[in-house]
């Protein structure tokens, strides 16, 4: 079912009132996390006043090294929210599990234990295929479903009852930004290599139009089985194409996409290669030998991740060398928490309601604190996070967003803390 706006889900919900709601107690109906809220025909669930944050994050699977720095913004928001006197004058209590990938049905477990503990909004996962597979059932409990890494443009409709948002873009927008790079380096002729699932095929579908319509010919694309033990017949369909650029689009095994393509001589100082955030690693590269990505470029949601908030996320893991999705993560944690102020309510209904309201049209303030007391001053925020100005619009997208471009150097690694440069671009346009 494809919805039409926020509201109209939210008033089909209300009228079938569901159950279980994330804190207990009666039935409740969603109303619309849009700026106009559909009055429930029934008695609303109330929280049970102890804010529960859950985490569904990669620790396992094919994006697992995403899973460390989104964990540490969760745990920073969780500190400083906590530090600062909590959320309904209780301390927020958090729940991290594990996302695992689509071979597995790990996320759907995790999921299920999260709401047993009466999670009131759930952070992930990182993974669009994974986010697809347990939508209904954190939605339909009457639950927040927050994903700060989500990019496939399925859910801008998907229906979710009012209660899914993410902090990071669509890939419309990171599409046009890399589809427009390919073209501006003069790649005319471009090849792409793709990940078979919504992620992959739509990222795909969005540099294709872009490059096309710039004036650049996609002379091939092969959208390839992720699960597959090798990729030379896929690899040598590009290299029949001999395409000046080559696209890849993928999460962990594209390694194995990139030991064909050195194999098959299809190498950097020949052709140009191109990567996107799910691929954009500073792990899965590091074996090969030096230079092996040498020049390659590649597009990452989210603005640069300040020195500061990158010293305050070393405090909570040390060990972090990847901020990816950091922001954004941290960010979606704040807003959880500043929702459920605003709605005097931990119920993942009465949070959702709020989200978009806490985000834009009212004074501005960049902390949990400092928001929280402008809601207790019984004023209107505008919460602007560190991953940007989040600004929901009704599909519980982010309005505005930031695409960073990224190079790899002779080491395999790129710099995470410093972008080629940094493209803003409006969501609906």
């Amino acid at each position: 079912m494809i919805r039409i706006s926020r509201a109209l889900a939210a008033a089909t919900a209300a009228g079938l009132a569901l159950a279980a709601c994330s804190s207990g107690g009666t039935t409740a109906a969603p109303t619309s996390a849009g700026t106009a809220t559909v009055q429930p025909t029934g008695q609303t669930a109330k929280g049970d006043g102890t804010l529960t944050i859950g985490s569904v994050l990669p620790q396992t699977g094919s994006l697992a090294y995403l899973g460390p720095p989104e964990y540490a913004g969760v745990d920073l928001a969780v500190k400083e929210i906590n530090d600062a006197g909590g959320v309904l004058g209780k301390q927020v209590v958090k729940i991290h599990t594990d996302s695992g990938d689509t071979t597995t049905n790990i996320a759907s477990q995790s999921v299920d234990k999260l709401l047993a503990q009466k999670a009131d909004a759930i952070i992930g996962a990182a993974s669009s295929s994974v986010s697809e597979s347990i939508i209904d059932k954190i939605t339909r409990a009457g639950v927040v479903q927050f994903s700060p890494a989500n990019t496939s443009d399925t859910f801008t409709t998907i229906k979710d009852d009012g209660l899914y948002f993410r902090t990071a873009p669509p890939d419309k927008l990171q599409g046009r930004v890399l589809g427009d790079l390919v073209v501006a380096d003069g790649d005319d002729t471009v090849g792409i290599l793709a990940m078979q699932d919504s992620y992959g095929t739509g990222l795909a579908d969005q540099v294709t139009q872009t490059a096309e319509a710039g004036g650049a010919k996609v002379v091939q694309r092969v959208d390839y089985d992720p699960k597959a033990a090798e990729f030379s017949a896929d690899v040598a369909k590009i290299k029949a194409a001999n395409p000046k650029g080559i696209v890849l689009i993928g999460f962990d095994e594209t390694a194995k996409v990139v030991a064909e393509l050195v194999k098959q001589g299809l190498t950097t100082d020949k052709y140009k290669w191109y990567m996107v955030d799910g691929n954009m690693s500073n792990t899965n590269y590091l074996k090969m030998p030096k230079g092996t990505l040498k020049g390659v470029k590649g597009t990452i949601p989210g603005a640069a991740a300040p020195e500061a908030f990158q010293k305050r996320l070393l405090a909570v893991n040390p060990k972090l060398t990847n901020y990816t999705y950091a922001a954004e993560s941290y960010d979606a944690a704040i807003l959880i928490a500043l929702a459920a102020e605003a709605a005097k309510d931990d119920a993942g209904t009465a949070i959702g309601a709020k989200l978009v309201d806490v985000s834009k049209g009212g004074e501005k303030c960049k902390d949990f604190k400092s928001c929280d007391e402008l809601l207790k001053a019984g004023k209107d925020i505008d919460y602007d996070g560190v991953s940007g100005p989040v600004d929901f619009n009704d599909a519980g997208d982010p309005s505005v967003a930031t695409i960073g471009v990224y190079q790899y150097g002779a080491d395999n690694k790129y710099n995470a803390a410093k972008a080629l440069e940094y493209r803003k671009g409006d969501i609906s346009g």
